[in-house]
């Protein structure tokens, strides 16, 4: 067993683990900012860790490099578009703004 297969072994399991425990978040958490955290936060280290032990494996930088661009999309998208629910829900109400520790809105409520 290689060394890259040894780090494929860890890094595509655990990315499983932590996309499972990102659904199971979506699906037990009572409101859309927690739930909204699980969409966004355990998933995208999901999907880093899945890229990277299946870089582990590539052989070329020409194989990495979609990976890499994958990976790096995911990051530029996954908080914009998390900030961008999230500062909806917030207007429309959807949020209750009693569980909110710090409200950092600007809104003087």
């Amino acid at each position: 067993m290689s060394v890259a297969d040894l780090v494929t072994a860890v890094l595509l399991p655990a990315g499983a683990i932590f996309s499972v425990l990102g659904a199971l978040g979506m699906a037990r958490f009572p409101d859309l900012l927690t739930r909204l955290h699980a969409a966004t936060k355990p998933q995208t280290i999901g999907l880093l860790l899945v890229l990277a032990g299946v870089a582990a494996q590539m052989h070329s930088i020409s194989a990495v490099t979609p990976l890499v661009l994958v990976a790096l999309f995911q990051l530029i998208t996954s908080p914009v578009i998390a900030q961008t629910i999230g500062a909806v829900a917030y207007r429309t109400g959807e949020v209750d703004r009693g569980i909110l520790t710090v409200d950092e809105s600007g809104d003087g409520e």
